[in-house]
This record gives structure tokens, sequence and C-alpha cells, in this order.
């Protein structure tokens, strides 16, 4: 809660009269921008000190991401995108990788728990998995989709995210040359809750993966 005040009133300062939808404080309505956060995404791994956490600060104009941050404050990489600019991690420009076969891919995915699960994830890992070079979960959106932007993974998908998990995440991707939808295929936008993203050459693969089951 600490974190998300600071940065709440640190950007307050700079968009005096913009909405926040926040983790933690939900939405607080204003007029013009929508600044979207995650003051702490992977608290889990930051609890058991995994060094796999970021900030993620994203900006919307019109329902549309127009710019985003997500910052690894412990192995101090600054992922920052906005649209028509690029993609880029500190000073090195982002581009998703360029390898054309699923099975030649590593995946990046989240491991639902609790009353997150869903009826059908085993069997899409297993799916993907005996088609692929191996599957990750880093245990933050934000960062898998930050990696798949840098190429670091192929591709990522998980079900039941917020908009402050993946907003900044979205342009990322697509700025770094990269594709979003929905897992069965459908636009993302910025109310959908579930999400695939990947190079272009995997994309429609790992679809069929996780839809023909």
């Amino acid at each position: 809660l600490k974190v998300e005040e600071v940065l709440i009133n640190t950007l307050k300062y700079y968009y005096p009269s913009a909405s926040f939808i926040t983790e933690e404080k939900g939405k607080i309505e204003g007029q013009g921008e929508t600044i979207v956060i995650d003051p702490i995404d992977g608290t889990s791994n930051f609890i058991h000190g995994i060094p796999l956490v970021a900030i993620v600060i994203g900006k919307m104009v019109n329902k549309e991401i127009t710019d985003g941050i997500i910052y690894n404050p412990i192995l101090d990489e600054f992922f920052w995108t906005s649209k028509g600019k690029g993609a880029w991690c500190n000073n090195k420009r982002l581009r998703v990788s360029k390898r054309q076969k699923l099975i030649d891919c590593l995946i990046g995915t989240g491991i639902p728990n609790g009353d997150r699960t869903y009826e059908n994830y085993l069997e899409q890992i297993n799916s993907v998995t005996k088609n692929c070079a191996g599957l990750r979960r880093m245990g933050a959106a934000s960062i898998d989709l930050a990696y798949v932007a840098a190429g670091k993974l192929d591709g990522f998908w998980e079900k039941n995210l917020n908009l402050w998990d993946v907003s900044t995440g979205v342009l990322l991707i697509r700025e770094a040359g990269g594709k979003v939808t929905e897992p069965e295929g459908n636009d993302w936008t910025i109310n959908s809750r579930d999400i695939l993203a990947s190079n272009l050459f995997i994309h429609s693969e790992l679809q069929e993966k996780l839809t023909l089951l």
C-alpha cells in the first residue's frame, strides 16, 4: 500500500486530473488519461526473496494503452515503451524472437492456484510442453511479457489476469513486433482477462495447442 501511495502522489503531480486504476485502491475517478498501477507485481516472489518482481505503470488515453514502464528494481531492468516509439530495456531496443517453430521455443505461463484454477489448465500445460523446448513460470506476468518483448521468451499465455498485470506488457510486445490476443484468438482489449502473446511466427500454432484439447 505504501508503494502504491507514493506512486499515486508522484503521478498526480504530473497528471493532476488523471483517473487511476490500481491493484490496492481500485479505481480513482478523474478526467483525461487513465494511469494503471501495479505497485509490486510478483508479490510472492518478493516475499520469498526471488528477484523477479516489478513496478508496473501504464497510461491509457481513450481506452488505448499509449505508454508504460515495467521496472525490476532488484535486477535494475527498466522496460519502457510509447506507442510508435518502440520497446526498450534501459538503452537497448527490444525485438521479439524470430524462432519459427514451436518445438524450438521457450514458452512462459502462469500456474493458477487456489480459486484461480480453471478446468483444463493441466491439459493446456501438457499440450504445450510436449510441443515446445521448455516451459517457464516467472511468477510475475509483467516480467513474462517483458521477456517476450525482449526475445528471451518466445511466447506466453495466462488466464484470469488484471489490467494492471498486463497493460504495459501488451504495448511492449506490440512495439517489439509481436502479437497479442486472447488464447482463443479473439482480439485482446483492456477488458480481457486472458492473454496469449508471442512472436508472429508461432502465434497460430501456440493458440492451436491451447484450444484444440
